[in-house]
């Protein structure tokens, strides 16, 4: 586990997800306000299951205990071929810098793995996030009717070697 701090004013800690989180994060995805509208089709039937967590890197940011320890937020890093696949921040935690957590500790990880680049898909409303901490737009994602009916901007963090 990784304790860090945040504009939260209480500890956060990022720690690896176990197969017992996968309803936690399968809520967190289909309740996201960023997928509300014209977006929600996209996360309706979507699901984080057991197996998804035991074949990627797929970590939590969790709240103090005194708050419930409830989870604030998760990430994927997919090693091959490199990805961000899934980053997500609940509503009422966003804003208060748990994104730009789970962003530095992705490129921990990242390094760790001697990855020098990852992938991101980006949600059309992420976009000013991503490049606020540090991903490149490389191009456009041309929309995949009918799960996908919208063009996605595609990003890139480049990981600097230790």
């Amino acid at each position: 586990m990784t304790p860090r701090t945040s504009p939260l004013s209480r500890p956060v800690t990022i720690r690896r997800a176990v197969a017992r989180d996968a309803k936690r994060l399968t809520r967190l995805v289909r309740g996201s306000g960023a997928y509300a509208g014209q977006y929600a089709a996209a996360v309706a039937g979507y699901r984080v299951g057991p197996d998804y967590i035991e074949a990627h890197r797929v970590f939590v940011a969790v709240g103090a205990e005194e708050d419930g320890g409830r989870v604030l937020g998760f990430y994927s890093l997919v090693l091959a071929p490199p990805e961000l696949d899934l980053l997500f921040v609940a509503d009422e935690a966003q804003g208060r810098g748990i994104g730009r957590l789970l962003v530095a500790h992705m490129r921990s990880e990242a390094r760790a793995a001697r990855l020098d680049r990852v992938r991101v898909v980006s949600h059309v409303p992420a976009e000013d996030f991503y490049r606020r901490v540090g991903a490149v737009r490389t191009g456009t994602v041309p929309a995949n009717p009918p799960a996908v009916p919208w063009d996605r901007p595609e990003f890139e963090f480049r990981i600097s070697a230790a």
